[in-house]
């Protein structure tokens, strides 16, 4: 089973990246054949400085390896070391209708907070559509918001499908509906953009910081509190297993649970959870070249693989002569 994700390096990593969709990856390069890469294409959307492009990039990487990345079980790369995306997506453009670019959850949210979407924003699903159809993945890690695109996805294999026959697989979306949206301090979806993120590798006195910043009601301490109505709740919960959860629950319904109290406990927890990763990044630190290196194999893998599909698609539409 050839199972397929990415991450964008457009700031600092975030437990939202990591249970959203880092540790699934993490969790199954021993079963599946696994390709990971960071989408750095995608983020030239919103990064205009190529300097933190540059850095971020590696960055991203050495976070990915630190916290248990294999690269001798997976394959991964960065995205624009292999051209092959960029090529497919140019081909794929042929087959997507522009009413379905315009239906996209993404471009219509910055069309109403009347951004100017730029057409990188507009054919990003094109490009994620690419990066997906170039290795034949047949499961995807998402989460809940990013569905839709898994389904253009699909849309633009079945319509180039219909007109040249069975190239490209269908693939199926992968969500944990437990870790389907990650929430961030402020209630909305987890997110580098909105400034409302937990990162993961962070000093203990900013992350003291965020958590102690998390959004929760105005409830007195006497009160019963709502535990599934609540951000503070939903983060903890995601560092619990079910009886820790549990036992957390069963606080929030008796009177005299203090959210102040609850937040210094998940500083604890977050800071004890990431601190056998946080040793093993600042290593990775020292040897940045070695992050490298790891990425060139990596990508050399990765294009192996993307060739076999370009062949198959440039004999079809005509660009082999």
């Amino acid at each position: 089973m050839r199972v397929l994700s990415g991450i964008q390096p457009s700031g600092k990593l975030h437990i939202g990246n990591y249970f959203g969709m880092m540790r699934s990856m993490i969790e199954r390069q021993s079963e599946s054949d696994l390709f990971c890469f960071v989408v750095n294409l995608h983020a030239l959307t919103t990064v205009t400085d190529g300097k933190i492009l540059a850095s971020n990039t590696l960055e991203a990487a050495a976070d990915f390896l630190a916290l248990g990345l294999d690269p001798e079980r997976t394959t991964f790369w960065v995205q624009g070391d292999v051209a092959e995306h960029a090529e497919l997506t140019w081909i794929l453009h042929n087959f997507t209708s522009m009413g379905l670019l315009e239906r996209s959850h993404s471009y219509k949210d910055k069309a109403a907070r009347r951004e100017v979407p730029h057409h990188g924003l507009f054919s990003y699903p094109v490009l994620m559509a690419a990066d997906i159809l170039l290795y034949q993945a047949e499961l995807v890690p998402v989460g809940r918001d990013q569905k839709q695109h898994l389904e253009i996805a699909r849309d633009i294999a079945g319509s180039f499908n219909n007109v040249h026959g069975p190239v490209f697989t269908l693939p199926e979306a992968l969500i944990d509906d437990k870790l389907a949206t990650v929430p961030g301090v402020d209630g909305q979806k987890m997110s580098k953009s909105y400034n409302n993120a937990i990162d993961i590798f962070s000093g203990k006195d900013v992350i003291k910081k965020k958590i102690m910043s998390i959004v929760t009601d105005a409830k007195a301490v006497e009160d019963v509190k709502d535990p599934d109505n609540c951000n503070l709740f939903a983060i903890y919960g995601l560092f619990a297993d079910d009886e820790g959860r549990a036992e957390l629950k069963e606080r929030y319904l008796k009177p005299g649970l203090k959210y102040g109290e609850v937040k210094k406990e998940l500083i604890e927890i977050v800071w004890n959870y990431f601190a056998p990763y946080r040793e093993k990044r600042l290593e990775m630190e020292k040897r940045l070249d070695d992050v490298r290196d790891v990425l060139k194999s990596g990508a050399a893998k990765a294009r192996k693989a993307a060739r076999a599909t370009m062949d198959k698609v440039r004999d079809v539409v005509g660009l082999n002569y």
